[in-house]
């Protein structure tokens, strides 16, 4: 079982993003499109109402480096999000990584999507031996102690959440495929929708009413049809406008017309009397 030790073996200045590599060598290429699709989903509906952007940090397939002492070691979230720190690297770039004795703040949340040779270690069913570096879920739950930590199989479409109670995850019982996370005033559910065209479930966020966030896509949509509305309702004001004036005119010329033909009719009553 590996016992993480917080004190650094040197007295050198540690490593930062610049020196670290933010890619496995084993691992080469993108995620598959399902991983990319979800994390995407979640990164553009992760909104925390109280929290300004700029202080809201969330990745996807990142390394995260977790002890000084080894710094080859790290893990690489499906998904993960941090609060109260600046979105940018220092406030000026995007980060390569995410190097924990740097930025000070574990995530809040941590999402693993299961996959067939990662599912046991992503469910906390292997073990480490001293001389290997320890399994994702001490990690998350020993080392980061992140509070939240969410499984979601795409093969069964099972969620699973699983939250820290003192050093320990305990699994939530969940009545339906949703759950609220208090510090984020936003809750984590499955979502039945269309993404690229694929229609599945997917993991998704939602507001304290329960309505879906909008992805900036759909608001862009939803922006587009209210202004098309708009458009619809000055169209229809301007030619209500337009009849009226049309049924004004009209009734100006039918007067103008009578009050001819009153005067003919005086003119032709007015030479017979003579």
């Amino acid at each position: 079982m590996y016992r993480p030790n917080s004190q650094p073996s040197s007295t050198e200045a540690l490593p930062t993003m610049y020196d670290l590599p933010s890619e496995d060598p084993e691992e080469p290429g993108l995620p598959d499109e399902f991983h990319r699709w979800q994390a995407d989903i979640l990164c553009d509906t992760c909104c925390p109402p109280h929290y300004p952007a700029n202080q809201v940090f969330v990745a996807s397939d990142l390394n995260l480096y977790y002890d000084s002492n080894h710094l080859n070691w790290y893990k690489r979230p499906d998904w993960f999000v941090v609060l109260g720190i600046s979105r940018l690297y220092q406030e000026q770039e995007l980060r390569w990584s995410y190097v924990i004795w740097q930025e000070q703040i574990s995530p809040l949340v941590a999402v693993e999507l299961l996959s067939p040779g990662t599912e046991d270690e992503d469910l906390g069913l292997t073990e480490s031996s001293l001389s290997q570096p320890p399994t994702k879920w001490e990690v998350y739950e020993q080392i980061l102690k992140i509070p939240y930590y969410i499984v979601f199989s795409r093969y069964t479409d099972n969620l699973r959440i699983f939250r820290l109670r003192g050093n320990r995850y305990r699994e939530q019982i969940l009545t339906e495929p949703r759950f609220w996370i208090p510090e984020l005033e936003l809750g984590i559910g499955l979502w039945f929708g269309s993404v690229q065209g694929c229609q599945r479930l997917w993991l998704r966020w939602y507001d304290r009413n329960g309505n879906w966030i909008l992805t900036p896509e759909e608001r862009a949509e939803q922006e587009r049809q209210r202004a098309e509305q708009e458009r619809q309702r000055a169209e229809q004001e301007r030619q209500r406008a337009e009849q009226e004036r049309q049924q004004r005119e009209l009734a100006q010329q039918r007067m103008v017309e009578m009050e001819s033909l009153l005067t003919r009719y005086r003119e032709q009553f007015g030479e017979l009397s003579d």
